[in-house]
């Protein structure tokens, strides 16, 4: 007989919150999706109906990516880090971002990346 807890799914440990309404958006977690094969990430699209259990108001998780990893917020490029480190083929990357330099230099290209996002939108479409 084995004595031995049941398997933890660790979905519940990140979750991730995302505008299914962005085409950009859109094919970057259909990407990540087909990447965690293991099912570690809960993804919840936004774009429709608030989350209940999100402490983050709606129209803040529509501007920014947002992510809840082991009970903590995280936004920008630190959300991006967690997703990835929750993916093994882009674990490094994400434990690369763990530096705060690295960080630093992901959250700078994000800022920008969400100045030229709607033009971006845009093209697709």
């Amino acid at each position: 007989m084995d004595d031995s807890p049941p398997a933890v799914n660790d979905a519940q440990d990140l979750k991730i919150w995302f505008d299914g309404a962005c085409p950009l958006c859109k094919r970057e977690i259909a990407f990540m999706k087909r990447l965690d094969k293991a099912g570690r990430i809960n993804f919840v699209d936004v774009s429709g109906d608030e989350d209940p259990s999100c402490p983050i108001d709606q129209a803040q998780l529509l501007a920014r990516f947002h992510g809840q990893e082991n009970g903590q917020i995280v936004s920008g490029a630190a959300a991006f880090a967690a997703m990835w480190r929750a993916i093994p083929l882009l674990r490094p990357l994400g434990i690369m971002a763990r530096n705060r330099w690295v960080l630093a230099g992901l959250e700078r290209a994000y800022v920008i990346f969400l100045k030229v996002r709607p033009q971006l939108q845009k093209l697709a479409r």
